[in-house]
């Protein structure tokens, strides 16, 4: 930087003093967003209620692009590091552009708002590092498009592995406080006590947040060495079964009659891995049905799933896990769940397991493919959150790709040969496309079990779906 040393520390340290003054920097027990209890938390989104304090950070914060002079584009990453962007991009003449935090779902269905042009190097401004992953996937997004993403500038770095997971990614972080830093500058000004200090330095000592990978890595991995990567028996074995039979196809089996479901089964098992059922609209249920079906998923080799959405309090589901009629937990290998009731759910299900000798799995539903779902934004990454924290998880029912954990499942229903939707409200897509979206298991419904040719038309699928994997790999 230009500015001389001494004149920079004596303005960050003014600058500091002003942001605890407005309660930018609080003390006690938190939690970040990636979920680690924390003794301090930075609260920037105040500075908005402060525009002079607001315009002092954003001079001071650009003066780092003094190293970075081919600089083309400022991108901010949503929320809080907006203002501060639009105040940089003001200033100093450079376009900014906006990553949605999802794209629309009308007209152009943009991530990126702004105009630019392939190879344009574009900036990160952030407000507080902990892991990196806001960076991270704003960097994904932004190279996608072309971009070129090589800076960020930052407020603060917590000291918890942020730095190293954004520098392993190819990205320079530069910030303008540490929390060591800022509490050196607090306690010199009698502003926090030592013992806030030794706690917030023991703090740093022993937590450290997780190292963390983008979202195009899940994509580039085979299934394969994926497979080695899960805590779930179903969702390795889910992952082999796909590569040793080179099929991404779950069967939405949505048919009401015993026998129609026992037929296509039998036809089509030996090129799926995975077969969906609706037990509650079968209208002749038996146990001799289900005993005829896990016959069948043992022959041919493919895994059941009752597609039941369990939405319920632990106790509830619990129940209609284990009990009633259909007593789902004796013969689906899987389950579909909603997010809906929190992480609780997942011990609900847990607890009807305990006379359960084979392995469990389930898909916790992060985004619907019905037109106007409510499953979005921070729902679908709070989805994400609890699929993530246990080890029954299976994998995760979404649209895009919303996740970057190479153990987990990604299973997007809604798919046709030709891009269309019904009059009910349920939209489908391409079998490339949703490859190219993230999808590992692709659910074909009734574009198998209405096809005159049920067999000719699943192995169309399977092919398809296939080839896209293979060429989504190896791109």
């Amino acid at each position: 930087m230009l500015k001389n040393l001494d004149a920079m520390d004596a303005e960050l340290k003014e600058l500091a003093i002003a942001l605890y003054e407005i309660d930018a920097f609080k003390f006690g027990d938190f939690v970040t967003k990636v979920g680690l209890k924390t003794p301090i938390y930075f609260d920037l989104r105040v500075l908005i209620s402060h525009p002079k304090i607001m315009v002092r950070l954003a001079k001071i914060l650009w003066t780092f692009a003094e190293e970075c002079p081919d600089i083309t584009q400022i991108c901010g990453v949503p929320y809080t590091a907006l203002p501060l962007a639009t105040l940089i991009s003001a200033d100093s003449n450079v376009p900014m552009l906006i990553k949605r935090k999802e794209a629309k779902a009308y007209g152009t269905k943009k991530l990126i708002e702004g105009n630019f042009k392939q190879g344009d190097h574009c900036v990160i401004i952030e407000d507080v590092v902990t892991s990196g992953s806001s960076i991270l996937e704003t960097a994904f997004i932004l190279r996608k498009e072309g971009l070129k993403v090589t800076d960020t500038f930052v407020v603060i770095d917590r000291e918890q592995n942020g730095k190293k997971n954004i520098e392993h990614h190819g990205i320079r972080m530069r910030s303008l406080y540490t929390t060591t830093r800022l509490m050196a500058y607090l306690l010199e000004a009698n502003k926090i006590t030592p013992k806030i200090v030794k706690n917030v330095t023991d703090y740093l000592l022993k937590f450290q947040a997780p190292i963390i990978s983008v979202q195009d890595k899940r994509l580039k991995t085979p299934f394969h060495i994926r497979s080695t990567k899960t805590k779930n028996a179903i969702a390795s074995k889910l992952f082999n079964l796909m590569e040793t039979k080179q099929s991404t196809i779950c069967l939405a089996a949505d048919l009401t009659k015993a026998n129609d479901i026992i037929e296509i089964a039998d036809l089509i098992g030996p090129h799926i891995v995975l077969f969906k059922t609706h037990i509650d609209i079968l209208e002749d249920f038996s146990y001799d049905f289900i005993k005829r079906l896990k016959d069948l998923a043992k022959k041919h080799e493919f895994l059941l799933m009752e597609d039941r959405k369990f939405a319920d309090i632990g106790n509830t589901v619990s129940l209609q896990y284990e009990k009633g009629i259909y007593k789902i937990s004796e013969w689906a290998d899987i389950v579909t769940v909603h997010a809906v009731a929190g992480p609780n759910i997942i011990d609900g299900l847990k607890n009807s397991l305990k006379n359960i000798n084979e392995p469990r799995g389930l898909f916790i539903l992060a985004e619907m493919s019905s037109k106007g779902a409510l499953t979005v934004n921070e729902y679908a990454q709070s989805a994400v959150s609890i699929a993530q924290s246990s080890d029954m998880v299976t994998g995760i029912v979404c649209q895009s790709n919303i996740f970057s954990n190479l153990g987990l499942i990604q299973l997007t229903p809604g798919v046709k040969l030709s891009k269309t939707s019904d009059n009910l409200g349920q939209q489908y897509n391409i079998p490339e496309s949703v490859v190219n979206s993230g999808a590992d298991l692709a659910v074909v419904g009734r574009g198998i079990t209405e096809a005159q040719d049920k067999l000719a038309a699943t192995l169309q699928y399977k092919k398809e779906l296939w080839t896209a994997y293979l060429k989504r790999i190896s791109n």
